[in-house]
């Protein structure tokens, strides 16, 4: 149509010099005349060059909640697997401020195309997040989000209306007259190993606060990293707190206390908690958890590598704030919640 070779089309589409300014023109304007839009699908396939992201992640035992996440990663890669994507993860202690510095450090050296990481404080994230956008390497965050910086995207709960919202449900579930609630905390020497866990408690007051400020809220900070010393500090509070009969944990580990419960036949305590691990989903079943809120690891750990993905290799625009649902299930719900049907 523009009386030019393929060649010359391939070189004005791809802003490669050789090309007359006239036949540039005739080139362009047919273009626009036939609202051409480059395959790029087909032009990444084509290239055939790899692509490696790196995870940077808190370390966690098998079935925890990160699992989950990995595995919507490994989902992810299998997905993208025509573009040659490989993922790397790098580990790091969450309540160990250093060591995720030392892992940030090990994952730069292995110098990849994208960035997917959950952050510590910011006060540490933030010399590795200047470092990569000093290599022009794009990142997501994961689980928690800091608006501050240039971060591709992000991908996870809002973290202070999920505290808010629970704050709201415990309330009605506890009525009106309560008086008293407990916040379980799992801490190692004074970091509680999650930003969100933090943004979740400030919701969660600010409610309080807000509707019930006549409420006295306690805090019980059990062992990170020790759960066998959780026992007698459980003993020690409901023993000085009778009156206490309703709580809430914003970790993933409701399933201490809720197993606490059942061993001790406490069965007029109502406890909350976040995440579907297979014991929290059993103590859910079996009463000593009341409400759990999910918020779908899987898709988080999916859709951070695909918005890499579509980023790098496809040129297609990512959203900055991806929220994930805030799922409130019970005993009565779980079995028909599609992330718990696997457990």
């Amino acid at each position: 149509m523009a009386g030019v070779s393929v060649g010359t089309v391939d070189r004005v589409i791809h802003g490669r010099s050789g090309v007359s300014e006239a036949s540039r023109k005739r080139v362009e304007e047919i273009l626009k005349q036939l609202d051409y839009q480059p395959n790029m699908y087909a032009s990444a396939l084509a290239s055939n060059k790899r692509y490696t992201f790196a995870c940077l992640l808190p370390q966690h035992e098998a079935e925890e909640y990160w699992t989950d996440v990995e595995k919507g990663i490994d989902d992810a890669v299998k997905a993208y697997s025509d573009f040659n994507v490989a993922v790397t993860l790098v580990y790091y202690d969450p309540y160990d401020y250093h060591s995720f510095v030392e892992a940030s450090r090990r994952l730069l050296s292995q110098e990849p195309d994208g960035v997917l990481l959950a952050p510590t404080v910011p006060l540490y994230t933030k010399p590795f997040t200047d470092e990569l956008e000093n290599r022009d390497t794009p990142y997501i965050y994961i689980d928690s989000n800091i608006r501050e910086g240039k971060a591709l995207s992000f991908f996870g709960q809002n973290s202070f209306r999920s505290g808010y919202f629970a704050a709201r449900m415990l309330m009605l579930l506890a009525g009106e007259q309560a008086k008293e609630i407990v916040i379980f905390r799992k801490i190692n020497a004074g970091i509680v190993g999650s930003n969100q866990q933090e943004r979740r408690e400030i919701g969660f007051r600010e409610y309080m606060q807000i509707h019930h400020p006549a409420c006295r809220i306690w805090g019980l900070d059990l062992h990170a990293k020790s759960d066998a010393k959780d026992t007698q500090m459980l003993d020690d509070f409901f023993r000085a707190h009778p009156g206490v009969k309703n709580g809430i944990t914003f970790n993933s580990k409701a399933y201490i206390i809720g197993e606490y419960l059942q061993e001790h036949g406490s069965h007029d305590f109502n406890l909350m908690g976040y995440d579907l691990l297979r014991r929290n989903v059993e103590c859910l079943k079996q009463g000593s958890i009341f409400f759990l809120i999910a918020q779908q690891p899987v898709l988080q750990g999916f859709d951070g590598i695909k918005a890499l993905c579509d980023h790098l290799i496809l040129k297609k625009p990512v959203e900055r704030e991806n929220f994930m649902p805030v799922d409130l299930l019970t005993k009565e719900n779980i079995d028909f919640y599609s992330s718990a049907k696997r457990m």
